[in-house]
């Protein structure tokens, strides 16, 4: 099965995943895939694979979308990992939930918290005007219809959000095993 894990700018997306693939390390049922992305690697962010435009064009993906200037992609080897059986949790874009979904078994996973905690996360951050992070405040996306998703709320500590999504991902697990 393919965890596709989503949710707003600030809602600890990365934090979690990472405290997630930390939690599950020595658990051969998960796989967490490391993003591609045009953006250098010492820009911030999550760890990812940093790559060129060129580079990215000949590149193999499962799953590719453009956002905010940078090309994404998923490695076309996960479909290895869905084969035996694995659960693949990766970090993607809304807009690509409906290719996902019509070529793989998928469950989403959105990570959120209230618009207030988003906002002051964001500003936290540093990297955006207050215009900006108004404007992805502002954004909002739909999910497609008949697909599973869970929300896990992440809006307290990171032990309490890890928890959270580290139950969520164990269901999904199971429900894969089904």
């Amino acid at each position: 099965m393919l965890v596709l894990v989503v949710g707003p700018s600030g809602a600890g997306k990365d934090t979690l995943l990472d405290a997630g693939r930390q939690a599950l390390v020595d658990d051969p049922r998960f796989r967490f895939v490391r993003r591609v992305i045009t953006r250098p690697a010492e820009a911030g962010g999550e760890a990812h694979e940093a790559v060129t435009d060129a580079e990215f064009a000949v590149r193999a993906f499962a799953l590719a979308w453009q956002a905010h200037g940078l090309r994404y992609g998923i490695p076309d080897d996960i479909e290895t990992d869905l084969a035996a059986g694995r659960v693949v949790v990766a970090n993607v874009s809304r807009g690509v939930i409906a290719e996902a979904a019509g070529r793989f078994p998928v469950r989403v996973i959105e990570i959120t918290a209230p618009p207030q905690i988003l906002a002051a996360r964001l500003a936290t951050r540093g990297r955006e005007s207050a215009a900006d992070v108004a404007a992805r405040l502002a954004r909002t996306v739909a999910l497609p219809d008949g697909v599973m998703v869970e929300t896990v709320m992440n809006d307290a500590t990171v032990e309490a959000g890890t928890a959270r999504f580290l139950a969520a991902l164990n269901r999904a697990a199971e429900n894969a095993r089904r």
